[in-house]
């Protein structure tokens, strides 16, 4: 089985949104993209990109977690099936380096789709960051 090609790289600023992360012990969303704008014959045509810049403030052995969500409305979301997640952990007293991750979606994702952010009780202050969420065409 060969690797997927992650070969698309045309970025259009209306499918990028860019959103700070939470306090510790909090969740919070970037707002949807509307997959329905992006005028594509499938998923398969996108590549999908979170840009995770470091995160010095992250205390060593908490985590930030990631997790691609989808919704029929924008109202109500869900994890996409199968879920597709990735996280930072603080390590060393120099919280996490910076991490970019491309991925596609499942044939069945629906409409809208978007990233909760939740970084874990006690991990510090990492509201300065912002990660940015991308529709690579």
């Amino acid at each position: 089985m060969s690797a997927p090609n992650y070969a698309r790289n045309l970025r259009d600023l209306v499918f990028t949104i860019t959103k700070a992360l939470p306090a510790a012990a909090a969740t919070n969303y970037t707002d949807a993209l509307d997959l329905g704008q992006a005028k594509v014959q499938s998923l398969e045509q996108v590549e999908f990109e979170l840009a995770i810049p470091a995160t010095p403030a992250l205390v060593d052995a908490k985590t930030i977690l990631f997790a691609v969500q989808d919704s029929a409305d924008n109202i109500t979301f869900a994890a996409v099936d199968p879920a597709i997640t990735t996280g930072t952990l603080g390590a060393g007293g120099v919280g996490a380096a910076a991490k970019t991750v491309r991925f596609r979606l499942p044939s069945q994702t629906r409409r809208y789709v978007r990233i909760s952010q939740t970084v874990l009780a006690a991990g510090g202050d990492n509201t300065a960051v912002s990660t940015t969420f991308s529709a690579l065409f």
